[in-house]
């Protein structure tokens, strides 16, 4: 069974940082894609950031140059490292994976395995 668990979230002020973590069990990133996605209050799933076995990442518009999403392989573990945070970026984020082979991976929810969830929140 494939399972992932989240990890990381806080709380923390505008401008701070926070890295999150992605642990994976059941799955060997050594093909597809993994994501990290979120969710804020009122508003629906939205994508991240992607990043592909090989390395390529795809990064939202809105985190563009403020987020980094990266993974270690040998661990199966995602990371996703939020600096200079808004409160914008306040939601519940998910990590998640597919075996897709797609030619880049999607910030869509088309993601077959899902981690919980892990809250994070920033104030001004």
């Amino acid at each position: 069974q494939v399972q992932l668990v989240e990890s990381g979230g806080g709380s923390v002020q505008a401008g701070g940082s926070l890295r999150l973590s992605c642990a994976v069990s059941g799955y060997t990133f050594s093909s597809g894609c993994m994501g990290w996605f979120r969710q804020a209050p009122g508003k629906g799933r939205e994508g991240v950031a992607s990043i592909k076995y090989n390395g390529r990442t795809t990064y939202a518009d809105s985190v563009e140059g403020r987020f980094t999403i990266s993974s270690d392989n040998a661990k199966n573990t995602l990371y996703l490292q939020m600096n200079s945070l808004k409160p914008e970026d306040t939601a519940m984020y998910y990590c998640a994976a597919d075996e897709g082979s797609w030619w880049r991976c999607p910030i869509t929810d088309r993601y077959n395995y899902w981690g919980q969830g892990t809250q994070v929140t920033v104030s001004s």
